[in-house]
């Protein structure tokens, strides 16, 4: 069998002013250098202004994205009361400016709760979502702007941190594809002063937490980065998993099926060999499990 060899994924701490891309561009060279391959994607991304947890998917882990993406996110928000702005963040022009001066912490806490549990929340026009085919930012940056269908996202959580007029800082826990500037723009909206998202930081996606992150800085400057490299087997743990003989991954690698095992009736299934390296995902079909990605290659 060919080796898979430095696929997993790597939790990194996104620095401030990087975009996604450039992140995945500096890993990718980093990778190349050391070990020859240069495969390296991400699942989600950061805007420049925020920092925190970019999970990144090294070597055939890119065929992976999906599974760890579409998680529950957890962020810190600071949000400025009394500025709207064009991009609902920081970098956008200054549209509206109010006197957030009598708005107290009660008022926060008051409006706070509308925006938790299943929510229709309308996207920001400098974000990535299309409209008849075109990115909104892309329309945003030729002075457009369209009606954008809101969307349902599933806020669990908003926790105040702090509160210092006229800055609130939150610790939101929400579903994958919830935008906290749109967040930010309609609690500014509902306290009747307007607002901005003036800084987020990612504390988790998914699994991936930031205590268990590894800087930029360590990437570029250490060799010993790849040891931070998670496996399938431990990033995957929660999704169901099994354990193939010899026999059933040469089968696999054929593109034949195997024998449906009758503990385990999931939709989908993560095989591994045994020792741990991931073979295939296989789907159900009646009796029997077909390939559908497979992983590991004949030699």
């Amino acid at each position: 069998m060919a080796e898979l060899g430095h696929t997993g994924f790597l939790n990194l701490d996104k620095p401030l002013q990087w975009t996604s891309h450039d992140v995945v561009a500096r890993v990718r060279r980093r990778l190349q250098k050391l070990t020859g391959r240069k495969k390296v994607g991400h699942a989600g991304t950061l805007d420049p202004l925020a920092s925190g947890v970019l999970v990144l998917c090294l070597g055939q882990a890119t065929r992976l994205s999906s599974y760890v993406m579409h998680t529950r996110k957890q962020y810190q928000a600071q949000i400025s009361l009394g500025q709207t702005t064009t991009s609902y963040d920081a970098e956008g022009d200054v549209t509206a400016l109010a006197d957030a001066g009598a708005i107290t912490l009660a008022d926060i806490e008051r409006v706070l709760p509308q925006f938790i549990g299943s929510i229709q929340q309308i996207p920001p026009m400098h974000s990535a979502v299309k409209i008849g085919g075109q990115k909104l930012y892309q329309l945003a940056r030729q002075g457009k702007s369209v009606e954008r269908p809101a969307r349902p996202v599933d806020v669990y959580s908003i926790d105040i941190l702090a509160w210092n007029s006229p800055i609130i800082e939150l610790d939101v826990v929400c579903s994958s594809g919830t935008y906290i500037r749109s967040l930010a723009h309609d609690i500014g909206q509902a306290l009747g002063v307007g607002a901005h998202l003036s800084a987020l930081r990612r504390i988790a996606s998914g699994d991936f937490h930031i205590s268990g992150s590894i800087s930029l800085d360590k990437v570029t400057e250490d060799d010993d980065w790849l040891r931070h490299i998670i496996p399938p087997y431990d990033a995957l743990r929660h999704h169901p998993r099994l354990i193939l003989a010899a026999s059933e991954i040469q089968r696999i690698q054929q593109g034949q099926f195997i024998q449906r095992r009758t503990d385990c009736d999931a939709a989908e299934v993560f095989a591994f060999t045994h020792d741990k390296r991931l073979a295939a995902i296989l789907r159900p079909r009646g009796q029997l499990w077909k390939p559908h990605k497979v992983f590991l290659s004949q030699t």
